[in-house]
């Protein structure tokens, strides 16, 4: 079977229905297991490792793309939420999403969907979305107090002005 999505950033597959939905490619850079705090195991893996930086796909190989990438600068080493949610280098987090979402709208189909999740603890959405030239068609803040934003893009779809930032 085809896979229509590619998830770039997995992680231990949180927000998916289907944690084995045979419709995705599960990707990330990253594949360890972690026992936290409460007992509970962190599992991250991929069907796939790979840097969302450089993926390893044509171009316009997908109509779906997910892009939840890490948003933590300022994490231990040996945190758990680094564990959970991986990390960003404090040097070069720009040019890394900067990269990522040039490589998401690669691969992604003419009019694609993207679906980016960002929270903002550390980092104003604002700043991650000047990273990409694509308007967001959809945006909408989550959580208890609604700093996690998701954010649908159409690749090439038309320019969308203004933005509830």
């Amino acid at each position: 079977m085809q896979q229509a999505i590619l998830d770039m950033c997995c992680g231990s597959r949180m927000f998916w229905f289907d944690k084995q939905d045979e419709r995705a490619v599960f990707s990330d850079i990253r594949a360890e297991q972690h026992e936290l705090c409460d007992g509970r195991q962190l599992v991250i893996s991929p069907d796939l490792i790979a840097d969302f930086r450089a993926l390893p796909f044509a171009d316009n190989t997908f109509p779906v793309v997910v892009f939840d990438p890490p948003h933590l600068e300022r994490v231990g080493d040996n945190a758990w939420m680094g564990k959970k949610y991986g990390r960003l280098n404090k040097e070069t987090w720009r040019d890394d999403l900067r990269a990522g979402f040039a490589e998401a709208f690669r691969v992604l189909w003419p009019h694609g969907v993207l679906i980016f999740k960002w929270n903002e603890t550390q980092i104003p959405v604002s700043n991650i979305l000047a990273l990409t030239d694509e308007k967001p068609v959809i945006w909408q803040r989550t959580g208890k107090s609604d700093k996690t934003h998701w954010v649908i893009f159409v690749k090439g779809g038309p320019n969308v002005q203004d933005n509830p930032a």
